[in-house]
């Protein structure tokens, strides 16, 4: 078997000893009888497993007592409707700063439910940097202000966090949950879809704190109202079980094999150090992302060419580097280096990229 460098932005590559674990246990999950994919829901097996996943979660990320945590479906973008659904529900006012595509898609579905405001946004040059904030445009009664943390399709992160005093922010971790540590207690809500860094698709993540449930607009309907779900135990119908399961060992990798969240943040800086530094200095590569607010997750670039792009996209893939095709909205190339891709996954694409630039020199 061989299995190639996967730089897809989600869903992404696992961890291969977490698809180890999933393969040995198919059949059956300990002495149960049956695989993890066939428990009911509603059995003692399949609630000690969810359990202990919030757990680790809650370990991993030192998630206070003071949050829920829900395991929910519909991905983040289902989160763009039940956030103002959920917390525009006493000035009906809620600010956004624009980075890209989702935090452009989160405000458009909060302004269909109350008074969206756009405070900043880097739209005006590609999506390449993370604006500056000036805190006296900020709504003070707001009740909430949005960010997307990571942004997949640009590149960019949030490196400094907006003060937004007593109005709660909220923020989109889809393609950078778990993979540094991130103090929880700055923020009113965290969500984020689990197929780019955590898990497989189907399972969405969101921690938030609990003054915050229980104030849901009478037209909220009843599977986007966060309290059905808080008070259910995530379980008022049936969750993604087998997403969660592997959610959870995902987690016991980053804690068990990386060993946390400090050391997860080092290796994926180490990574994406390798990349940044061969584009830096590359005559026909050049990464799309002011210096400052680079990600380390997803890491576009580009040749100036489309002919060429092309052309590197497919001759990557033949020599096992799959899903460098930028994002249809902006071309070029994207290279997502989650937690679950190796550091030798990232110098061979980069001794490739160097043997390619030397053939058309």
């Amino acid at each position: 078997m061989s299995r190639v460098y996967n730089f897809s932005a989600g869903p992404s590559m696992l961890p291969e000893e977490v698809l180890k674990t999933c393969a040995a246990e198919m059949l059956e999950f300990g002495t149960t009888g049956q695989s993890v994919m066939e428990m009911s829901h509603r059995s003692k097996e399949y609630q000690a497993i969810f359990d202990e996943t919030e757990a680790t979660l809650r370990q991993l990320m030192n998630i206070p007592d003071e949050y829920a945590v829900l395991f929910l479906q519909g991905g983040a973008s289902s989160q763009f409707a039940m956030l103002p659904l959920n917390l525009m529900n006493k000035n009906k006012k809620a600010d956004f700063v624009v980075t890209g595509q989702w935090a452009k898609k989160a405000y458009q579905e909060a302004a269909r439910y109350g008074e969206a405001k756009v405070i900043a946004s880097s739209a005006d040059k590609t999506f390449s940097y993370i604006p500056k904030l000036d805190k006296s445009t900020f709504t003070p009664d707001a009740d909430y202000f949005h960010i997307c943390m990571n942004n997949t399709i640009y590149g960019t992160k949030w490196h400094t966090l907006p003060e937004t005093g007593n109005v709660p922010l909220v923020a989109d971790i889809s393609s950078c949950m778990l993979s540094e540590p991130i103090d929880v207690k700055k923020f009113g809500v965290l969500y984020g879809g689990a197929q780019k860094n955590v898990a497989p698709a189907g399972l969405t993540i969101v921690i938030i704190r609990k003054d915050l449930l229980g104030n849901a607009m009478d037209i909220t309907p009843t599977m986007f109202n966060y309290v059905t779900h808080s008070e259910n135990g995530s379980m008022f119908n049936t969750p993604p079980c087998y997403t969660i399961y592997v959610a959870g060992l995902v987690m016991k990798w980053i804690r068990d094999t990386m060993g946390g969240l400090e050391n997860m943040k080092k290796y994926n800086e180490e990574k994406a150090k390798i990349l940044y530094d061969f584009l830096d200095n590359s005559k026909l590569f050049k990464g799309t992302v002011v210096p400052e607010d680079r990600s380390l997750m997803n890491v576009p670039f580009i040749t100036g060419s489309d002919e060429l792009d092309a052309e590197f996209v497919a001759a990557s893939k033949k020599a096992g580097f799959v899903n460098l095709k930028g994002h249809r909205s902006v071309g070029g190339m994207r290279a997502s280096i989650y937690n679950a891709m190796p550091i030798e996954g990232v110098r061979k694409l980069v001794d490739f990229m160097n043997e390619f630039e030397k053939e058309k020199k």
